[in-house]
This record gives C-alpha cells, sequence and structure tokens, in this order.
C-alpha cells in the first residue's frame, strides 16, 4: 500500500502503523514493513524485518540476501559462485554485464527497489464472482464456532463488494467435514443468509450468520470453509462529510470551520478576509480559518463584483477602438474609478503598488459577464481583463 499521502489523515505515521497491523490479521497478514519503495518493504518484509524508514534505505537494503528480490532468485546460483551474498553484491556488479547476462528485469527490479526508478504495476482485476476459502486452523466441532473462520472471509467479501460499489442481499457459507468422519455424515453442509436490502456490512452480516449458525447442529468436525456472494446488486456510496459525526445542526460556523482543521490539518481549510481597500488584487486575501479572525471591513464598490478574479490581468486586444476578448466587447455599465495604493510599497520588488483604473462591466458574445479595466498613467495604458462572473 502507498500511504505516503494518508499518513495526516490516520494521526501519523505511528497511529497509521498500529491501525494497519491490528486490522491486517483479521485478512490473514502475518507480517507488515515499511520503506519508502514497494520492493523495499516486500524484501524486508521476507527477512521479518519491519522498519525500513529511519535509516538511509541503500545501508538497509545493501545488507540484505540477494533472494530477498524474486527477479534474483532464478539466478541465485549463478551469482552465488561469482561471490555475491547480498543485495549490495548484486547491486555493486557492472549494470551492462548484469542486464545483458541476466536480462533487463533484475535490473530494473534492483532500481525499483533502491528508487531510482518509478514503481509500475498492472491493475488488479476483480472476479466478476465471489468465492473465498479459507483453511481452518483446528477443527471446529459446534457450529456457532464456524464464526471465527467465516468473519475472515466476511471481510474479504465485503472488500469485494466496496470495489464493485455493490451490495449482497444472499451469500452462502460452505463447509467440509474432516476426513475422520463416519459416513453418515457426508462431505459437508452449508447454509444460506439472506438481507432484505442490499448490504456490505460486515458487522451486520456476522450478526446475522451468527443467528443463523445457533440452529445448526454439525454432524462431523469441519476443517474448510468456503464463501460465496450470491445476489449482487449495485449500492451507491453515501457522500461522506468532512465534519465529525456528532457535530450538532446549532454549530457555530466558526467552531466547525476549527473542528474541520483539527482534523485536516490548519493549513488545508482556510477562510476568506475583506480589506478596506478597492483595489481587486488586495481586497481580500486568504488566511487559515483556526487564526482569529479581523474586524471585517466593508467595501461599498459602484459595480457588481465578479466571482473569480485572474492572478495576473490579461492584456486584451483592441479593435476599432473596443477591447476585444472573443470578439467585440460590449460596456454595459461604468466607468467604476479605482485610485489608491500611493501608501503601499513592495520592498521586495522596489516599486510602489499605485493602481488606477477604471473598471467596467462588458458582455462578450462566448464568454458571458466580464471585469475590465481600462489602466491609466502608472498602471500602463490599454484594456486588460481582471475578472469572469459565474
Amino acid at each position: 500500500m502507498e500511504v505516503e499521502s494518508s499518513t495526516r489523515l490516520f494521526g501519523g505515521k505511528r497511529a497509521l502503523r498500529d491501525r494497519v497491523v491490528a486490522e491486517a490479521a483479521e485478512l490473514a497478514v502475518q507480517k507488515v514493513a515499511w520503506a519508502p519503495t514497494s520492493l523495499a518493504a516486500l524484501a524486508l518484509a521476507r527477512n521479518n524485518r519491519e522498519d525500513g524508514i529511519r535509516r538511509p534505505l541503500q545501508d538497509i537494503l545493501d545488507a540484505l540476501p540477494m533472494e530477498s528480490l524474486r527477479a534474483i532468485c532464478p539466478h541465485a546460483t549463478t551469482l552465488a559462485q561469482t561471490g555475491c551474498r547480498t543485495l549490495g553484491h548484486v547491486r555493486a556488479l557492472p549494470r551492462a554485464g548484469l542486464a545483458r547476462r541476466f536480462g533487463k528485469e533484475l535490473r530494473q527490479a534492483l532500481d525499483r527497489a533502491y528508487g531510482h526508478e518509478p514503481d509500475g504495476y498492472v491493475w488488479e482485476m476483480l472476479p466478476e464472482q465471489f468465492k473465498g476459502r479459507l483453511e481452518l486452523p483446528f477443527r471446529v466441532e459446534h457450529a456457532p464456532a464456524l464464526l471465527q473462520g467465516a468473519r475472515r472471509l466476511l471481510v474479504q467479501m465485503c472488500g469485494w463488494l466496496a470495489a464493485r460499489h455493490a451490495g449482497t442481499t444472499a451469500f452462502t457459507l460452505h463447509w467440509w467435514h474432516d476426513t475422520m468422519r463416519s459416513r453418515e455424515a457426508g462431505t459437508g453442509g452449508q447454509l444460506t443468509v439472506g438481507t432484505a436490502e442490499p448490504s456490505r456490512d460486515v458487522e451486520h452480516l456476522c450478526r446475522l450468520l451468527a443467528e443463523h449458525l445457533a440452529k445448526v447442529e454439525l454432524l462431523a468436525p469441519v476443517g474448510d470453509l468456503e464463501l460465496t456472494a450470491n445476489e449482487v446488486h449495485e449500492q451507491a456510496d453515501s457522500n461522506g462529510s468532512l465534519l465529525l459525526d456528532d457535530t450538532d445542526v446549532t454549530e457555530s460556523p466558526q467552531l466547525v470551520l476549527e473542528r474541520m482543521a483539527a482534523r485536516l490539518g490548519p493549513e488545508a481549510v482556510r477562510r476568506c478576509v475583506v480589506h478596506a481597500d478597492h483595489r481587486q488584487e488586495w481586497m481580500a486575501h486568504w488566511q487559515p480559518a483556526a487564526k482569529p479572525l479581523p474586524r471585517q471591513a466593508e467595501v461599498s464598490t459602484e459595480l457588481p463584483q465578479p466571482t473569480w478574479t485572474l492572478r495576473e490581468p490579461l492584456k486584451l486586444a483592441v479593435r476599432n477602438n473596443r477591447p476585444v476578448y472573443q470578439g467585440e466587447l460590449q460596456l454595459l455599465a461604468g466607468p467604476q474609478c479605482v485610485e489608491g495604493g500611493w501608501w503601499d510599497r513592495d520592498e521586495v520588488a522596489g516599486s510602489g503598488r499605485l493602481v488606477m483604473r477604471d473598471y467596467w462591466l462588458a458582455e462578450s458574445r462566448h464568454a458571458g459577464l466580464l471585469w475590465i479595466f481600462q489602466a491609466k498613467l502608472d498602471d500602463g495604458t490599454g484594456w486588460f481583463l481582471h475578472g469572469i462572473f459565474g
């Protein structure tokens, strides 16, 4: 799994690691390892090592046995005869000779493990039907005890359903008796469970299965289980909310924003703050939502303000003394004269931010309503597009 972009959402790398280890056990995952690349993590897992992050990746991989990468295994005997024992030994061989003697797949596997080439994988195609099988670690003599193994199969089935955006209204649990059984017991039995509505809720399906298993009497000890999804239906996902589930509808917007910022990070949630400035570029700015809100200014304007403004005004062509943007523009209202900024200076650029413009509300046959201005004096000359209305 690639989890780098999800660590903050799960409370950090340590919290995500603990959750993966706890929940993966239910899916029969036996080893977990972490590294900057997937092949490196796989090599660490094969050697019962977990942490591949705190030390340089090259130092960690160089010390591992060369059989840690599957692409090396077919050539292990030949490489061993040349004195190679570890991945570091194989990596030290001449690249050109390595590819010529053992094929480019071996060299590419090394490069991907060490992070010199990006990982590339074939998309996993889910089967059209779900059928999962499990060999129980011990023989089960009572039907309710089958739920422990059946739950693992239910988790797999619900994962398959979630990937297909579907739910099931009927599934069947099959079981096979141990080979040491009486002839009258037969090879096994089965139990079909139905639901009123499509579902992929593991806990709900487990409760239903437990109720049915409580009424079953096994004729012989059971050694294997198989689960199949009989009836599968499309099930639209509900839109998730960034808000906490227990958010009170009467909570103030400020408190809601603070809780969202606490969940997503202080820089992920921002709000617009209006300044008492008629210059379009400095009329508003965005600040973190958790930051104390300054006193909101009131800016009175003669014309409606645009929905979106361009980061940099776009200079327009002029035809027959009319500005052009996807055709000649029709001036509908204006001008709104803006003269200000003589006090504002950009110390880095060493220039002032004086603005002297006449803004107009214009219409384009193809682009709709536009917010344009005619520059004067220090702002240059000509017509510029500065905003677009929704």
